[in-house]
């Protein structure tokens, strides 16, 4: 790969702005026309979108961002990709590092939509300037950590409608396919009944993910920024992960319904808690020598990172609980773990990932309460049938509680295969010029159940 550095003469940034005011907003699916502006990638998530090639966009791809470490291991990554064995990337990055890196990438724009993977402390704020000049904007999330970017978020839905720009985050977990059949065998109703009310106790949806600082990324060890350890540039863990898992919540139990935050959700309670960090293990995670002095003592001895959250509330009336764990490794064997509840009246919905699981994720289809009966078994093996002809392969398994779903390897294609997955659905809502219409107020309400229990948890 060629990792050209360039830096542009007044003039010629005069120039090029005069005649690309207006970045190429219609797009037909053509070979190419689309054209990546990476702003300071800090996260590896901003890597991961160009882990495979699109015929639809272009190889050469501008990067604009501080010089620094972040921008080297994103370098690093892409790197990787093109000199892999099998299925390389070829992708061409042009990288420009001045101190005016915003300005000039916003004066400029040698692309048409810009991946935004950064500091969350600068993330809102680039996604509201990227908008208002006129780029399409595909960012990580969270696009939001607090209150004040929550706000200023919204402005910038309010934007990308008036300049005709689409703005979307990148949910992964929306393509795993315990998820994807979660929210299919929920539209049965002869098999799964009505999704239940439940009680602040007894929540009808449940969404728990427990995540690792120190784990590994396309075969190497992941090194995190430093400050993805403040929580004044990470964000807590209430407002990060929790994003895909609320998003979850209202993808399954409500499929394709606008969801309006004004009257639809109450997010009740919520609480917070950290997670230790010895100073060895925050060294070792992050390549440093010593600790930075945003995270309070350069000598301290352990770290507390509020990254451990937990948020109860009710959506269209049904009660949720939505919670995330970070631990510093995972056990010897095992990864990143989730779990998931839905109760209908007729059955419950679990995905479970734990050692019994082989830590991949596996769904249960377990009768409701006082309905077990051999007439819930036929119309489970009945039901099911509908299931089979959207996902061919995929079986049911008798157990001891109810069924597991038998799931071929070619689905479990792995979370990092997911953002291709996000890229392609992108790409064609470029084409089709529009999001569909639930989107939009369903990201709006989304970021405001994680910024309303980041407030309730912090007002504790």
């Amino acid at each position: 790969m060629k990792n050209t550095q360039f830096l542009l003469s007044i003039a010629m940034i005069v120039m090029i702005s005069s005649c690309n005011t207006t970045p190429k907003t219609d797009f037909t699916g053509a070979d190419q026309e689309v054209k990546l502006i990476t702003l300071d990638p800090g996260h590896f998530h901003a890597a991961l979108v160009q882990k495979e090639m699109y015929p639809q966009v272009h190889p050469d791809v501008y990067i604009f961002a501080p010089q620094g470490g972040d921008l080297t291991m994103h370098l690093e990554r892409i790197d990787r990709f093109n000199a892999r064995e099998v299925n390389p990337t070829s992708w061409e990055s042009n990288v420009y590092t001045g101190d005016d890196y915003l300005e000039t990438m916003l004066q400029q724009k040698p692309g048409n939509v810009v991946i935004i993977a950064s500091n969350n402390s600068r993330k809102t704020s680039y996604i509201n300037q990227s908008v208002e000049a006129g780029l399409h904007v595909l960012a990580d999330k969270p696009m939001a950590i607090d209150t004040e970017s929550f706000q200023l978020l919204q402005k910038a839905f309010e934007t990308a409608k008036e300049n005709d720009v689409l703005l979307y985050d990148i949910m992964t977990e929306r393509y795993e396919i315990t998820a994807r059949l979660q929210r299919e065998i929920a539209q049965l109703p002869l098999l799964f009944g009505e999704l239940e009310k439940g009680t602040p106790e007894d929540p009808a949806v449940v969404k728990e993910s427990v995540h690792h600082f120190f784990k590994y990324v396309s075969g190497a060890i992941l090194k995190r920024p430093p400050w993805y350890f403040d929580v004044k540039q990470q964000g807590e863990g209430i407002v990060d992960v929790t994003t895909h898992l609320v998003d979850l919540v209202q993808w399954v139990s409500f499929p394709d319904q606008i969801i309006d935050y004004t009257t639809d959700i109450d997010v009740y309670d919520a609480t917070r808690r950290p997670t230790i960090i010895t100073r060895q293990q925050f060294l070792d995670v992050t390549g440093l020598n010593e600790i930075p002095d945003y995270l309070g003592s350069t000598t301290a001895e352990i770290l507390n990172v509020f990254a451990n959250g937990e948020m109860n509330y009710t959506l269209n009336g049904v009660h949720a609980k939505v919670s995330v764990i970070w631990d510093y490794q995972a056990p010897e064997g095992g990864g990143d773990t989730h779990y998931s509840l839905m109760k209908g009246t007729k059955s419950h919905l679990i995905i479970r990932q734990g050692a019994e699981q082989n830590f991949l994720p596996m769904l249960y289809i377990v009768p409701a309460k006082g309905n077990v009966t051999p007439e819930w078994e036929d119309d489970v093996a009945n039901e099911f049938a509908k299931i089979t002809e959207m996902f061919p392969g995929i079986g049911l398994e008798k157990t001891d509680e109810g069924f597991v779903t038998a799931i071929p390897q070619v689905y479990r294609i792995g979370h990092e295969a997911h953002f291709a997955e996000v890229t392609q659905k992108y790409l064609g809502f470029l084409v089709d010029g529009k999001l569909p219409e639930w989107e939009v107020p369903n990201m709006i309400s989304k970021y405001y159940t994680t910024t309303k229990a980041w407030e309730v948890a912090n007002r504790k």
